[in-house]
């Protein structure tokens, strides 16, 4: 129960980040669940089915509140939905001595991804131009898709950046629409597993916890996606996602996991690094409020 109860919490605490930053739901989740011992591709299974309830309240939650470019979700969705089936049935038939490294390798470069990204840049800067190309948004919705399914998570980690780098759609819009598009990515990563794994090792008791929480946060993450600094929850995310990972690849010979001299001394490293890089994204984002605050000023000054 008490497990249970962790998970629903950790459902709404990755959807309020995956609303806010448009990535790391899965990735948040389906670290957890390598972490308490499930089979990779049983937990990847998991974390989509639970998806697909919470990327259709996340999704209509960003419609309400004017996120979502339509036209953009249309053409990355469907070849995001190829690319998951393909990954799931991938990863469904690897041996699970050979998927748990792979997949917390690729959670782990996610992580590290997530945490460089938003502790030292932040959000891209928009310079809104012509719109998404058909081949551009195909080729991204196929790749990340794949990587989504494969990696537990992965669909707003690729794509989210690739959209506000292409500085076509402004950051609310690109993650109302990636947080839509993944509804498509979710239900056909599910029907992947489930033609390759049927409903061997997936707990349907862990799918509704995960869902619950998931649910209960996505209209909040779709109103503080306007509100809550993305470099701060980026860097705090991405480094838990690093750490977490690490750990799993110490450990991935050894059961039960044990705390080893390697182990504590790679902890001894991390976290510390981990707590300045959110004081550095802190000061970061309260160094930035206070430029935009003296050129609001500066122009009404000028006016």
């Amino acid at each position: 129960m008490r497990s249970l109860l962790l998970l629903a919490f950790v459902g709404l605490a990755a959807q309020l980040v995956d609303g806010g930053l448009g990535m790391a739901y899965g990735v948040t989740s389906s670290t957890l669940l390598l972490a308490l011992g499930t089979n990779p591709a049983a937990a990847s299974a998991t974390v989509h089915l639970a998806e697909i309830g919470t990327t259709l309240a996340s999704g209509i939650s960003h419609h309400k509140f004017g996120n979502v470019d339509w036209d953009v979700v249309r053409r990355i969705a469907i070849p995001g939905g190829i690319g998951a089936f393909l990954g799931a049935s991938v990863l469904s038939n690897l041996d699970a001595a050979v998927a748990k490294p792979l997949m917390s390798a690729v959670l782990l470069v996610l992580g590290l991804y997530v945490f460089v990204r938003f502790t030292f840049r932040g959000l891209p800067k928009v310079a809104l131009g012509t719109r998404h190309s058909s081949g551009f948004l195909g080729a991204l919705g196929l790749f990340a898709g794949f990587i989504d399914a494969t990696g537990g998570g992965g669909w707003g980690p690729v794509g989210t950046p690739a959209l506000l780098a292409a500085g076509r759609l402004e950051p609310r819009k690109v993650v109302g629409s990636i947080n839509t598009a993944e509804f498509v990515v979710s239900v056909a990563a599910s029907l992947g597993f489930l033609a390759g794994l049927g409903t061997a090792g997936i707990d349907l008791r862990l799918v509704a916890a995960l869902l619950i929480g998931g649910v209960v946060a996505a209209p909040i993450a779709a109103w503080l996606v306007r509100h809550v600094p993305p470099r701060v929850l980026g860097s705090t995310v991405g480094g838990l996602i690093i750490i977490t990972n690490v750990r799993t690849l110490l450990n991935a010979n050894v059961l039960p996991p044990q705390l080893t001299p390697a182990t504590v001394l790679t902890y001894a490293v991390m976290v510390p690094l981990w707590i300045a890089a959110i004081a550095w994204s802190v000061r970061q984002y309260r160094q930035e409020q206070k430029l935009e605050r003296a050129a609001v000023a500066g122009t009404a000054v000028q006016a």
